[in-house]
């Protein structure tokens, strides 16, 4: 089997990275180590977060250092503060035995100031975010004509981030004879226009498959109700007993009001998005690097360059439009060999688009039912059985406590104290779980209709869809999908137009003409009243408490047809001279 002094590297540097564990070549680090140290050519490696690229490029890059000589000689460029910070920290560690050497993190949100002060101490190695190393080269702290190596890690996030115009600035004041290595997790048009134009005769090396998640990776996703999204998604983290997570969002406000939710639900989450300070973003990542913080809500642009160890689930709270984006995602778990699970909550109209990542990745997505309460409750106290088997016992110090507690339970025989032990942990989970709501899971393909088939007469099943549980009341409404009325529609309309304080809403069913959601029934009638004499881009509300048996389709239909023709403005002038 391969080592790392078979590769080439110098015995300090063995020295420092044996103490730190590493054992055999990682497949990243066996191709581009030998080849930095040895061939002149540039160099595109494709591969995954967590592969370890930064040991791949970070011990040929020191090695070829000249320690007598204080100017900047590596320029290692990376897109966030936090993957800055992570590899300057990493190339610290492989130094630690190399005499002369200084490495200086340089990235905005910080002083400035201090940065020059250690840049002037003479740093051989600069590991920067573009936007204050061209502030710095600006202020001619940084000169950049003895660089010999220049690295861009995860080159596709900095372009996604906007970074094209700061890498072209940047790389104009580096020498043309220079070794550049480009490290990208997907090869999108944009890097592969900066290796055509920087690049001489660049040699690339592909970790797993062009464009592809990490293979360690498991690929799940649950079809639910857009409303249902949260419910489902505190069952996957009640599932799932000593999960460590990220849940990425699309936007910073569904960010933050999905972990108020989540810390309001007695969840140990934060959140992480570009309305936060850099000095409340560093104390929530520490939080969640030390495992405070079992679940991180983040978005994607405050979660690139995010390097974490050990994080069992990436939860997609929808997809992201872009697949590059998913697999940037997907690759925070499944690192450094380890296993993780990618998990999609989705609704039926992001169908086509999990089909479409399915296709870029090559792998496909495992659908699955959401977890039921009585499963969920079942593994939950399977894991505290575990707990309980594995847990350390300190004969010694528990023995002077014992008699006095056992006289104390003394009167409870073995099943009573079972049963108060599993209750002190799961009466909380019980209680919540208790008269849960039930989540349909949506099928991923409806049967097509035979040509001339009956529409068939609604169930009492069906029908009781159409009613809400009890204590809530279904409200009909006369907007629908094909309104552009959806979900966010509604619940902002019920906050302008409900006087008094704010509806709770249940579930809500968007149908193409029509729309059905549930409230407490004490709110119902002012709901309806608020309603009443609203307009949704032109369209005048119509509302009232839903009766199970009623056709709401045609119902709808034959009132916009009405609207369309002036019919119903007729009928309302007739009712009025009745009633004069």
């Amino acid at each position: 089997m391969t080592d790392f002094k078979s590769l080439g590297v110098r015995e300090d540097l063995l020295r420092a990275i044996e103490e730190m564990g590493f054992e055999h070549p990682m497949p990243v680090q066996e191709k581009v180590i030998p080849h930095l140290l040895t061939a002149d050519n540039d160099v595109i490696a494709l591969a995954q977060t967590g592969t370890g690229k930064t040991a791949a490029f970070g011990l040929p890059v020191i090695q070829r250092i000249d320690t007598a000589n204080r100017s900047t000689q590596a320029l290692i460029i990376a897109p966030t503060r936090e993957l800055c910070l992570q590899i300057a920290g990493d190339l610290a560690d492989f130094s630690k035995y190399v005499d002369g050497l200084l490495v200086v993190p340089v990235y905005g949100g910080s002083s400035i100031m201090s940065q020059i002060r250690a840049l002037r101490q003479g740093a051989q190695i600069i590991v920067a975010t573009p936007g204050r190393l061209i502030d710095l080269i600006d202020r001619r702290e940084v000169k950049l004509n003895d660089v010999h190596t220049v690295i861009l890690d995860e080159a596709d996030e900095m372009l996604n981030m906007g970074f094209l115009d700061s890498i072209d600035a940047i790389l104009s004041h580096v020498p043309d004879q220079r070794k550049m290595l480009m490290f990208s997790a997907t090869m999108p048009s944009e890097v592969a226009r900066i290796a055509k134009k920087y690049m001489h005769d660049p040699v690339e090396f592909v970790v797993g498959t062009r464009n592809s998640g990490a293979e360690n990776v498991k690929h799940i996703y649950y079809m639910v109700k857009a409303q249902d999204k949260y419910l489902t998604l505190k069952r996957v983290a009640d599932n799932t007993p000593g999960i460590y997570g990220i849940i990425f969002c699309r936007t910073r406000k569904e960010t933050q009001e999905v972990a108020d939710a989540l810390i309001h639900d007695g969840y140990n989450a934060d959140a992480l998005h570009g309305d936060l300070s850099q000095q409340q973003r560093d104390i929530v990542m520490k939080k969640f690097r030390d495992r405070v913080l079992a679940l991180l809500v983040a978005t994607d642009v405050a979660a690139r360059g995010l390097d974490v160890d050990n994080v069992t689930h990436v939860v997609n709270y929808g997809l992201p439009d872009d697949t590059a984006v998913y697999t940037h995602r997907s690759g925070r778990t499944g690192r450094a060999g380890k296993t993780g699970v990618s998990v999609a909550i989705i609704h039926s109209r992001e169908k086509g688009k999990l089909r479409e990542i399915e296709k870029k990745i090559g792998k496909t997505f495992e659908r699955k039912d959401v977890p039921t309460p009585e499963h969920i409750i079942e593994k939950q106290l399977y894991n505290m059985a575990d707990r309980l088997e594995r847990v350390e016992v300190n004969e010694d110090e528990i023995s002077k406590y014992l008699q006095g507690v056992s006289r104390k339970l003394s009167w409870l025989s073995e099943q009573d104290l079972l049963k108060r032990v599993l209750s002190l942990e799961f009466n909380r989970l019980l209680d919540y779980y208790k008269d849960a709501p039930v989540i349909d899971n949506i099928s991923p393909e409806k049967p097509k209709k035979e040509k001339g088939e009956k529409r068939p007469i609604p169930s009492d099943a069906e029908k009781d869809r159409r009613t809400a549980p009890r204590g809530m009341v279904r409200i009909y409404v006369n907007l629908g999908k094909k309104d552009g009325f959806f979900a966010g529609n509604l619940i902002d309309m019920l906050n302008h137009t409900v006087a008094g304080q704010r509806v709770n809403v249940g579930r809500i069913d968007l149908m193409p003409s029509y729309s059905l959601f549930d409230v407490n029934k004490s709110d119902a009638p002012r709901v309806v009243q608020a309603l009443k004499g609203c307009e949704f881009f032109g369209k005048r509300v119509f509302s009232e408490i839903a009766d199970a048996d009623r056709d709401y389709a045609r119902a709808s239909a034959r009132r916009d047809r009405e609207a369309a023709s002036g019919a119903g403005f007729d009928k309302f002038m007739k009712k009025r001279s009745k009633r004069r």
